[in-house]
């Protein structure tokens, strides 16, 4: 395998490690998919998260503007699905920092005692998945209102829903694009009306 992974290598990794997987499945909002994605379940295999995370630094440094800031650059995660994917781009960039924000009892993105960013700070948001894009939404519009410059956010899997969050023009960096089939409740499931009983999982 090279070592900026095709697509192909992504999605194989991911179904061999039963991080991707196709069925019937019922999310916690009542909307159902054919698809179920859990990136962590690839992570705890080292070689494997080795491989997705060099691959998105790749994709990364062959920005010039990231690559001529990676001396100053920060990569931040919502904690805490994103961390392995934040540590191991930043160890693989050699970036400066990588640190995480946690959501209080508001609901808002709150960065821990003496762990926040600079003014100025460019930043790379990171997660394993990019799927509605609420979090990473939230925590740029935290970000920002630190003084924190978000050049791109990279994640391991694209997997938009019709919901998805537009972030306009910022650079999106990712190893695979998954296509899966949405449906917003079960009365509209074209898998319910075949019959499927679907599988209730967490998200």
């Amino acid at each position: 395998m090279d070592l900026l992974p095709s697509q192909e290598d992504v999605v194989r990794i991911l179904r061999e490690t039963g991080a991707l997987r196709t069925g019937h499945f019922e999310f916690p909002n009542g909307s159902h998919s054919n698809e179920y994605l859990q990136v962590p379940l690839a992570m705890q295999h080292y070689q494997h998260a080795r491989t997705l995370c060099v691959g998105v630094s790749r994709l990364l440094r062959a920005n010039q503007e990231i690559r001529a800031l990676i001396p100053k650059l920060s990569i931040v995660s919502p904690a805490t699905g994103g961390l392995p994917v934040a540590y191991g781009i930043c160890d693989a960039l050699h970036a400066r920092k990588a640190y995480w924000a946690e959501r209080d009892g508001s609901g808002r993105y709150r960065f821990r005692p003496f762990i926040h960013p600079e003014p100025g700070e460019p930043v790379i948001l990171v997660d394993d998945i990019l799927h509605s894009g609420r979090n990473l939404a939230d925590l740029k519009a935290t970000l920002e209102e630190c003084g924190a410059n978000v050049l791109g956010l990279a994640v391991i899997v694209h997997q938009p829903t019709p919901q998805t969050h537009n972030f306009g023009a910022l650079p999106i960096y990712h190893l695979a694009e998954l296509d899966a089939s949405y449906f917003a409740d079960l009365t509209s499931c074209e898998l319910c009306a075949q019959g499927q009983s679907p599988t209730k999982v967490w998200v």
